[in-house]
């Protein structure tokens, strides 16, 4: 199904960038947000250059001020180039109701993961969480910031891949093309967060079939905000609610819930092993499951654009 506009209907003074151009000012856009922000606070002394010293306020500027950058980025570009405003890449109708209802959705999500590793003995207890802390103020402090982090850090990639991405490669190549398309280079994008390993392959995988599900959100409900709460909340919960892996980088903070870590008998597959859950059977069958129903029940109506099956 060629020429579908996913979000808004396209006017007659749009333009669309070209599919290859378009997945080139991707990576530009990532890495362009990153140095913009990242080079002069390196050359202050805030940021060390890739020791791994840094703490979580470096890590809240990271998530902020680099990701935010890249999302100013490609909405200036839709803005000036393409002569599209943020509807057309999904930022409609009914933000704050979608993005909550995709957050508390998204914690759902990740409390289902980690619930089933927990009862399957893949998981013990490494320390007490904030409200176990002598100083609960403190512990909370980061946990609160980097909560904010995560939802620009999060509603940045959806802008990038699942609003701007997505849409252009839809527009001209037909639903299905898009949502593969994208979510294959989503999961690239985190090919080198680890050593390459079994978790590693499993984790892409799983980030492959997360971005399956997640552009089958977006399409289905025409908007990109819940998506955006739901990317957030996952990643927030998991490094900030239980100190575990994001993608296998870890949040040295005490965590809001429990601190908890792979039991020392626990097999890889089962906790995801150095990539974190998201390298767990778990989620490959609970990203499974929404992506299957997300694909039998189609798209809604509400958002004021033409609805077309998810399935056709």
């Amino acid at each position: 199904m060629a020429g579908i506009e996913l979000y808004a209907e396209r006017k007659q003074n749009h333009r669309r960038t070209w599919t290859i151009a378009a997945i080139v000012l991707t990576v530009v856009f990532m890495i362009g947000g990153a140095m913009a922000a990242m080079l002069p606070a390196i050359a202050a002394g805030f940021v060390s250059p890739g020791d791994g010293t840094d703490g979580w306020p470096q890590m809240a500027y990271q998530l902020g001020a680099a990701f935010g950058l890249s999302a100013i980025l490609v909405l200036l570009w839709a803005r000036l180039f393409e002569r599209r405003g943020p509807s057309a890449l999904g930022l409609n109708a009914q933000g704050p109701k979608r993005f909550v209802r995709g957050y508390l959705v998204g914690l759902a999500f990740l409390l289902a993961v980690v619930g089933v590793i927990w009862a399957s003995g893949g998981y013990v207890v490494e320390g007490a969480g904030a409200f176990g802390s002598a100083a609960v103020g403190a512990a909370l402090l980061p946990i609160g910031v980097l909560m904010l982090g995560f939802i620009i850090q999060g509603s940045t990639e959806e802008i990038l891949f699942r609003g701007w991405l997505m849409q252009l490669i839809a527009s001209r190549h037909g639903l299905w093309i898009a949502v593969i398309a994208n979510s294959v280079l989503f999961a690239l994008a985190h090919a080198g967060n680890i050593e390459p390993s079994k978790e590693l392959v499993v984790g892409l995988a799983n980030i492959v079939l997360f971005g399956l599900f997640i552009s089958l959100y977006a399409v289905r409900e025409g908007s990109l905000w819940g998506v955006c709460g739901w990317h957030a909340a996952w990643n927030w919960l998991l490094g900030l609610g239980f100190g575990l892996e994001v993608s296998g980088q870890v949040v040295e903070v005490t965590p809001l819930i429990t601190d908890l870590a792979a039991a020392p008998n626990a097999v890889w597959w089962l906790t995801g092993g150095a990539f974190g859950p998201e390298a767990s059977v778990v989620t490959t069958a609970v990203l499974l499951i929404g992506t299957v129903v997300l694909a039998v029940r189609g798209r809604t109506r509400d958002h004021g654009v033409e609805a077309a099956p998810v399935a056709a």
